[in-house]
């Protein structure tokens, strides 16, 4: 009988190879794959809740709480917000960003490396506990924008490990953290959360700064958004239209 390791090793060769297998057997290996990366999130989540609950408290949150991301790329951060009883939403948590590929600007096709920019939805289907990058979301990319401006690519993470290629880094101990609160917010009943991925913080002053960059107007188009959280804290209604974002809130 196939077991353990073996198991994990000998499907992921499957995999990777493109190879079928008789069905009863393939079954086996993903139920195989599928148990460990259930308990590899049960571990993290295990080792991370007591802290974040000890922190949670002061704040007025609770594990389970709808959640809001917000990256920022020159300052290295990412933002955790929750919702507190009044349905306006508290930072709970600024994280250090430990990689990400390419440049400030947005991912624009297939092999650029480029971390995406602009606004994405997460739900429970996006989330990845068997990432080759210990925990893993996806966010979603391309976008409906994205794909109206033909935009290519795929598979773009929030994961841990510090190596990135297209892709927002946390380092293991941070995605830990990250993963347990967004996933308890899923299984809580939020249907989906955002993340709004900025190329900085996108006050008049920092964007007024950036006037000559080739991305000026795309990052207009982008501050909407950010001025629309900034002012209600409550994530916005992000849409599109006319191949352009539209924003409520």
């Amino acid at each position: 009988m196939l077991r353990g390791p073996f198991v994990l090793f000998l499907a992921g060769m499957l995999l990777l190879a493109g190879l079928a297998v008789e069905p009863l057997a393939g079954r086996r290996l993903m139920t195989a794959i599928d148990a460990h990366a259930a308990t590899r999130a049960s571990d993290a989540a295990q080792r991370v809740t007591p802290a974040l609950q000890r922190d949670l408290r002061p704040l007025g949150l609770e594990l389970g709480a709808a959640v809001f991301v917000r990256i920022f790329k020159r300052e290295n951060e990412l933002e955790l917000w929750m919702a507190g009883s009044d349905g306006g939403y508290r930072l709970f948590r600024t994280y250090p960003i430990c990689r990400y590929s390419g440049e400030l600007g947005p991912k624009r096709r297939q092999g650029d490396n480029q971390a995406p920019e602009g606004f994405y939805r997460v739900a429970r289907g996006q989330l990845n506990p068997a990432s080759r990058y210990h925990l893993a979301f996806n966010l979603g990319y391309p976008n409906a924008y994205e794909r109206a401006q033909g935009y290519t690519g795929d598979f773009l993470m929030v994961h841990g490990n510090c190596v990135s290629i297209g892709c927002y880094a946390m380092g293991d101990a941070a995605i830990e953290e990250i993963y347990t609160l967004v996933d308890a917010a899923l299984r809580a009943g939020q249907p989906a959360f955002q993340v709004h991925a900025f190329p900085f913080r996108l006050d008049d002053a920092a964007l007024a700064a950036e006037r000559h960059s080739a991305w000026f107007d795309f990052w207009s188009e982008l501050k909407p958004g950010y001025d629309a959280f900034e002012r209600t804290r409550r994530p916005p209604r992000v849409d599109v239209r006319n191949r352009r974002y539209h924003i409520e809130g």
